[in-house]
């Protein structure tokens, strides 16, 4: 926590004291493991080959026998493997069902808000899910909006502070794009963020205690009749909803609309590599429109 890339107090919390005091516990019993690759696949063993989970599991213990051999003087026998692959593993490429989350169409997303309660509580956690919603926020992201000034244009516009730090290096702070929902009656959500936001309007939920703002925004959704509905009706489709479907509902509206992968990606605060992997690019419906205009504009021609 003090020494090179140095993480926060919750990340330790999170990500390293659990493994850690795992790894002291088997070192301390009767059977301990002479050799590193042993330690770290008992330590990861109870967790899925290939999942996230697996993944950090292992890179957290795998940086701190380094921080103990190259700093606190450990034998160099106990210098981690350099490839983790062989002992994270790799999910099965079929029969399985992916924990991501699925993106919501935007009357789906205008039915749950609907739903949810109207009284001075609920509305605040229905504001932290329309503006993650209309600005493809992560649930964490919330606690780093803020509202600045163009100093060229004098033109007022969202921006956030957040810094996600993955293999690839840091995300940067970014200035946001809203993308407003559109009802069933084909018109625009004017939901006034911004000026409400300015105004001292929004008040957001609490969002810093537990285990982090989506694990927060997940509690109090899971406990609301709307979102256990539609839960459902997107779990007998073979859909997963999760308090990032907002956020890739955004990324499916941004195609949906036009925008091209580079501009949605910087709006969204990840790379364009990432965004393609990992974020929905049209639905089925948004398919056939797509091809139905092509091929529309071919049947025209030139002129």
């Amino acid at each position: 926590m003090l020494h090179g890339n140095a993480i926060k107090p919750g990340t330790w919390t999170k990500n390293y004291d659990p493994v850690i005091s795992m790894a002291v516990d088997l070192l301390s019993s009767a059977k301990a493991p002479g050799r590193p690759e042993d330690l770290l696949d008992q330590c990861i063993r109870d967790w899925v080959p290939g999942s996230r989970a697996r993944q950090i599991r292992a890179q957290s213990l795998t940086q701190f026998l380094r921080y103990c051999v190259d700093r606190e003087g450990f034998p160099e026998l106990w210098a981690p493997p350099s490839d983790l692959r062989s002992h994270v593993g790799a999910k099965p490429t079929s029969g399985t069902v992916s924990h991501k989350g699925d993106p919501l169409t935007d009357e789906q997303t205008l039915e749950l808000l609907d739903g949810l309660p109207d009284d001075p509580i609920g509305r605040r956690w229905s504001d932290a899910v329309r503006l993650c919603s209309e600005l493809g926020l992560r649930p964490i992201e919330l606690l780093y909006l803020s509202v600045r000034r163009d100093p060229s244009t004098r033109e007022l516009h969202w921006w956030c502070d957040y810094r996600k730090r993955s293999g690839g290096g840091a995300t940067q702070p970014r200035r946001l794009e809203p993308l407003p929902l559109i009802n069933a009656a084909g018109q625009v959500e004017q939901w006034q963020l911004m000026r409400r936001w300015q105004n001292g309007e929004i008040t957001l939920p609490p969002l810093e205690s537990g285990n982090g703002a989506e694990d927060c925004l997940k509690t109090y959704l899971n406990r609301q009749q709307a979102w256990q509905v539609l839960k459902q009706q997107m779990a007998d489709q073979g859909e997963r909803l999760v308090p990032y479907s907002f956020r890739h509902s955004y990324s499916l509206r941004c195609h949906q609309r036009g925008i091209d992968g580079g501009s949605a990606a910087a709006a969204m605060g990840h790379s364009y590599e990432v965004h393609c992997r990992s974020y929905p690019w049209a639905s089925e419906a948004g398919v056939v429109a797509a091809f139905k205009r092509a091929r529309a504009q071919s049947e025209i021609g030139p002129g």
